[in-house]
């Protein structure tokens, strides 16, 4: 004789479901913003350890050179 399951827990069922699922895609973008950001800022960090080299080359490039 096969379970007969009634409509409130088929309904339970189907919401549990659906948070479950919306829980789980919510984490996965969360991970992707994270991994996101991390990026972003390590490039912006490199991007700024650039520029104070190229702006101490050109200071010594200009006191080399006699011009301050």
């Amino acid at each position: 004789m096969p379970d007969h399951l009634s409509k409130g827990e088929i309904a339970k069922d189907a919401l549990q479901s659906g948070a479950e699922a919306t829980a789980g895609a919510v984490g996965h973008v969360a991970t992707i913003i994270t991994g996101a950001v991390k990026d972003v800022a390590t490039t912006v960090g490199g991007l700024a350890t650039d520029l104070f080299e190229i702006r101490d080359a050109a200071r010594r490039a200009t006191r080399e050179h006699g011009e301050d």
